[in-house]
């Protein structure tokens, strides 16, 4: 259900940033690609490893993870949208991308690190909280 909610809410976000106008300057790889990317690789991946804290199934981290790696840029986008800026789906696109990858080595990290049989495991402890550090 969490991850149906996600993908609708993803498309919705997406249908909006879709309709800003890509300007002939914005290049798929320009120097903003990668900041795009990285700060969202590590906003998903961090949302992941704090929603750990919190919750003990992985659909609900993984939806953590990406509603804060997908949440800034769409903001951002949708401000721009706004006349403050120039919005990009370009942008949005590698914000996703990053979302992806920071969600799913998250995700990765958390499996390595967990215990076989999770319910032996210390109350408070957050195996996914290592990835942060």
């Amino acid at each position: 259900m969490h991850l149906k909610l996600a993908t609708a809410f993803s498309a919705f976000l997406a249908t909006l940033v879709c309709g800003a106008t890509a300007h002939a300057e914005d290049q798929w790889f320009g120097e903003d690609k990668a900041l795009h990317f990285g700060v969202s690789v590590g906003l998903a991946s961090s949302s992941y490893a704090l929603s750990s804290l919190f919750v003990e199934d992985s659909t609900s981290r993984i939806l953590a993870g990406t509603l804060g790696g997908l949440m800034p840029g769409a903001a951002k986008e949708l401000y721009d949208a706004t006349g403050r800026g120039d919005p990009s789906w370009k942008d949005f696109a590698w914000d996703a991308t990053g979302t992806l990858v920071g969600v799913s080595v998250a995700y990765l990290a958390d499996l390595a690190l967990r215990p076989e049989h999770p319910t032996s495991r210390p109350a408070g402890v957050a195996q996914g909280l290592v990835l942060v550090w």
